[in-house]
């Protein structure tokens, strides 16, 4: 969406169907387990020892997926006893986002304090007379806490309005099976794995002689190592940030990781299995494959679909580099009536000190790198990981993922080159001819929005 355009644009966006190829249908701040929606009342009662000494202030909060924001915000109002929080929770980003959509659009019925996924990020980002700027409330004596790419996705390109505090991340890393890796004769330390795949064309030798020795796919699925390489671009996917032009036939990492992806097919070390699927996962508790490449978030899946392999998996970084997906913002709408509150509330929400009590909570990936050399960060150890000090293979991978564009047609143009992929994969196409028709569906689609 250009920026220069209007809100009615966004409504135009409940037409579209949300891939949401930045949280592959899953909230970026969770796994796959999450909770239907509800509302709750966070107010805190009177006690002795606490004055009510500020007017009486009802803060609405829409809340997306598995979080620890409602414990947080009991203790909250216990400190702020005029304030009072009411959570409405909901597990479909879909339908979150359309509803503050319709709400904006109406006028009324927006919430004080909107979680916002960055996958819908540039439904909104430009409608800035909706939202609060916090850079006016205080959020740019703060800015410098988060990670520089983190805050820049939710600022306007000049970095004068700034939409929303940034809460969680999804860096990704590759996952793999120690014990697989044994078999294969392949190092299981994830220092040592690391190194021997540290390259692309290092993966793709070791993928190959990993399939030789065992019989096996060396990645679980296309969309997972298309998604790696592609997320190593520089700056724009496919998409233009100076004015939304299609750019994706001549970004050259993006040809790289359709190319990359259609080798491990011709190859066979690439398994022929669908994200969320029920063979999916069941072969990462089996032990049908050996590297998936994924967010800090996926974990929760690994060890959800995987509960006979705890022990046997490991962590460690991507080849050339990282990507993200996934991760959150908290926004103030400006049918809030108490921006000041509401305000003063995320920013305590967010800091540092409750960035990791949602860590150690509820696994959300901290935003704020100070966390990743805090004793109390580096040093939780996850049991279903063999006790591997996951976090600090997290915090390498959020250290070197470059901020991207991604643009409002982002995840109907990525499904354009995953069904190619899968066109390859399934069908034995051409992949020349699908590229070509991957390019040219992005083209026609961008030239009528």
């Amino acid at each position: 969406m250009k920026r220069g355009k209007t809100w009615s644009l966004l409504l135009l966006s409940l037409l579209l169907t949300a891939s949401l190829a930045a949280c592959g249908g899953k909230s970026g701040t969770q796994d796959a387990q999450t909770t239907p929606e509800k509302t709750t009342d966070n107010s805190a009662a009177q006690t002795d020892d606490k004055k009510d000494d500020g007017e009486k202030v009802e803060l609405t909060f829409w809340s997306l997926g598995t979080t620890n924001y409602e414990e947080l915000g009991k203790e909250y109002t216990k400190e702020h006893p005029n304030v009072t929080i009411k959570f409405q929770n909901t597990s479909d980003q879909t339908a979150h986002h359309n509803n503050l959509t319709t709400a904006l659009s109406a006028g009324s019925g927006a919430p004080d304090i909107f979680m916002l996924e960055i996958g819908f990020m540039e439904r909104f980002i430009t409608a800035e007379d909706k939202f609060y700027n916090l850079n006016d409330l205080g959020a740019k004596d703060i800015a410098g806490n988060y990670l520089d790419w983190k805050w820049k996705q939710g600022s306007s390109k000049d970095g004068s309005f700034q939409i929303g505090l940034p809460t969680d991340i999804g860096p990704t890393v590759a996952y793999y099976r120690t014990d697989l890796a044994e078999q294969a004769g392949l190092p299981t330390d994830p220092e040592e794995f690391g190194k021997a795949i540290d390259t692309w064309d290092k993966f793709a030798a070791v993928a190959k002689q990993f399939k030789e020795k065992t019989g096996k796919p060396f990645a679980d699925l296309t969309d997972l190592v298309y998604n790696g390489v592609r997320d190593q671009s520089d700056g724009e996917i496919y998409f233009s940030k100076a004015d939304g032009s299609f750019i994706g036939d001549k970004n050259p990492q993006v040809k790289k990781a359709f190319d990359f992806t259609v080798k491990g097919i011709q190859e066979g070390w690439i398994g022929n299995t669908l994200l969320w699927s029920p063979e999916w996962g069941q072969a990462i508790n089996d032990g049908g494959f050996e590297v998936m490449l994924g967010p800090a978030w996926m974990a929760g899946n690994i060890k959800s679909n995987g509960p006979d392999s705890a022990g046997k998996w490991r962590i460690t970084q991507l080849p050339e580099g990282a990507g993200n997906w996934g991760g959150s913002f908290l926004t103030l709408p400006k049918q809030g009536k108490h921006p000041k509150e509401a305000y003063e509330f995320i920013a305590w929400l967010d800091s540092k000190e409750n960035q990791l009590e949602s860590f150690k909570s509820k696994g959300l990936m901290p935003s704020i790198p100070a966390l990743y050399t805090d004793e109390a960060f580096t040093g939780f150890k996850d049991e279903f990981f063999g006790g591997q000090a996951t976090a600090v293979e997290y915090g390498k991978a959020a250290q070197r993922v470059k901020p991207v564009y991604y643009g409002p047609l982002h995840d109907q143009t990525d499904t354009f080159f995953k069904d190619a992929l899968k066109n390859v994969l399934e069908k034995k196409a051409d992949p020349a001819k699908e590229w070509d028709a991957a390019v040219e569906k992005a083209k026609t689609l961008a030239a009528r929005s």
